[in-house]
């Protein structure tokens, strides 16, 4: 996946743990935890922003892109010129 999540290290940085954060979040643990391992598909500028604002951080700091290494992914930056 391109998309990384490193909320796990923005919460080791700011020492809270997932209970607590799901607390002050008002996310459901189980919720919290797909997120933080990278399994979600999808977040909620909501979710991002309360995140955001309980660990003092800005988007950037929990999300990264990375290419894919994969060669047979397709490239959706380039369109056929007609």
């Amino acid at each position: 996946m391109a998309i990384v999540v490193n909320l796990d290290v923005m919460m080791a940085r700011r020492k809270i743990s997932l209970n607590e954060l799901s607390e002050r979040v008002d996310i459901t643990l189980s919720n919290l935890s797909i997120l933080k391992t990278g399994k979600a598909k999808a977040i909620r500028f909501s979710t991002l922003e309360a995140i955001c604002r309980t660990l003092d951080c800005q988007p950037g700091d929990i999300l990264e892109y990375r290419p894919d290494t994969d060669s047979s992914a397709p490239d959706l930056g380039t369109y056929p010129v007609t």
